[in-house]
Order: C-alpha cells, then structure tokens, then sequence
C-alpha cells in the first residue's frame, strides 16, 4: 500500500466513511505479504494475521540445521514455534539451539515459546476434551494435545475408553458433556467416535490412527468406519493425524470464546 493510499484510508475513517474494522481489512487485504527467505524454505511470517496462528513446521524431511534456521527466524519474529513429527536426532540439535524448548518424544512434536513468554502458564482448560479408545492411540492423541498446548488450550486427556469396555466411557460421561470439541483418537474398527458422538451435543473429531492387524490397512479400516459413522456431529481427519485434530478443536474453541 503506498503512502497515498495510506492517506486515503486513514481520510475515510476521519470522516467516518469507514470504520476501524473496515480499515484493518482493506490494509491486509492491500499490504504485501511478510516472507522470511532462507536458503532451504520460505516461511510465512503473516500466516498469523490471515489465520490466527503462526506456521507450523512438519520436520519430517529437514535437516537439522533447516530446523534450526527456520525457528530462529519464527522467534524473531515474535511467534511461538511448533514442530511436529520430528525425530529425536532432530530435536537434541534444536534443543541445544533453543533450551527452552518443550519436547514431547510421545507426541513426536517441540515446542519454543517466543522469549520471556509464559503462555504455557495462562492456558484455557474446560474446554475441550481428548480421548483415545486404547493406549497405543495416545501418540497421535499427544500431538493433537501439543498442537492445543501451542494454541492456548489445556485439554482434559481421557485414556483407554474404548468400546471393548463400554462402561469406561460412561464413567467419564461428565468430563466430556460441556465442552466445546471432542477429538477422538481410535484404531482398530475406528468405532469410538460414533459412540461418543451419541453422548454429546458438541462436533467429534475423529482421528484414525494405524493401530490393529492386517485388515486394519494401516488405519484405512478406522478412516473408512469413521467416515461412515451414523452419528451426525463425528467428523473425520486424515490417519495419524494428531496436528490436524488439535488445530480444528482449537478453532471451534476460539470461535465459542468469541460467542461467549
């Protein structure tokens, strides 16, 4: 936006011909887009103005010292970083870089608040729940709670409720029937979500994960039972697809903290 332009607009909300709110659109919509260039990726450093998080990094593929180069240029800019899917080799380097970093080796994920932030300790709880049908589903239900953790959120985390016992999930029925999203994380014949989704008035989100024996495919047997389920407020993510599920409950959650 060049300087004329800038006056422009400022002019309109001096006279009232657009408000503030307006003002701000048409600026984003009209300034260039901040890129931070490094050698081995681009980064957008506006994605937290057009989608209200920062970027996130799948380290899955980088080297280390990518890693390293992106998080620094996150942190000077002011955002919090998250990794996922990064190996252990991966984050002993970024730890040494960054030692306030937080990994989580379950969730395969790391974490780096931007300098002198603590908003690990002004989390939002209450307001989601994260369950998984068994514990070798907990990996991909971790990286779905780092991603909350990373947002804002302190989910309540629900363990082996599976409906091989169905009477686990009912003694839990009081945790998970007030909050705003439910993110389910099953393997097997996927079926928990469905369940679930009968017990509550709040959107599931289903996660499939690669857990089960041959005719499970790999978590394809879960994707597909999921995406059939009966239950009309069961939506359904990609297998293993922790990331995914934690960033779609967080948005819902914002969407009722702004209602609310």
């Amino acid at each position: 936006m060049s300087d004329d332009q800038l006056s422009q607009l400022f002019e309109q909300v001096r006279q009232g011909a657009l408000s503030v709110e307006q003002a701000v659109v048409q600026f984003q919509e009209q300034a260039p887009l901040k890129t931070g260039a490094l050698a081995s990726a681009s980064i957008d450093l506006d994605r937290s103005t057009r989608c209200g998080y920062p970027e996130v990094v799948f380290c899955e593929g980088k080297t280390s010292a990518s890693l390293v180069e992106i998080f620094t240029l996150l942190l000077e800019a002011k955002q919090r970083c998250l990794g996922t899917r990064i190996s252990e080799e991966q984050a002993e380097v970024v730890l040494k870089q960054f030692p306030q970093a937080i990994y989580n080796q379950t969730a395969r994920t790391i974490r780096i608040p931007e300098k002198d932030a603590a908003f690990d300790e002004e989390l939002i709880s209450g307001k989601i729940a994260v369950l998984t049908a068994g514990t070798s589903d907990r990996p991909v239900a971790e990286e779905a709670i780092e991603t909350l953790i990373w947002m804002g959120y302190e989910p309540d985390f629900i363990v082996d409720v599976g409906v091989a016992g169905p009477h686990r999930l009912q003694e839990q029925l009081p945790r998970i029937q007030n909050v705003s999203a439910i993110i389910v994380a099953a393997g097997m014949e996927g079926a928990l979500p469905s369940v679930v989704g009968g017990w509550v008035s709040c959107p599931v989100i289903a996660v499939p994960t690669s857990v089960g024996y041959g005719a499970s495919l790999g978590g394809m047997a879960a994707l597909l039972g999921m995406l059939n389920s009966c239950a009309a407020n069961v939506t359904v993510v990609n297998i293993n697809a922790g990331f995914k599920a934690g960033f779609i409950a967080g948005l819902i959650a914002d969407q009722n903290q702004k209602t609310s």
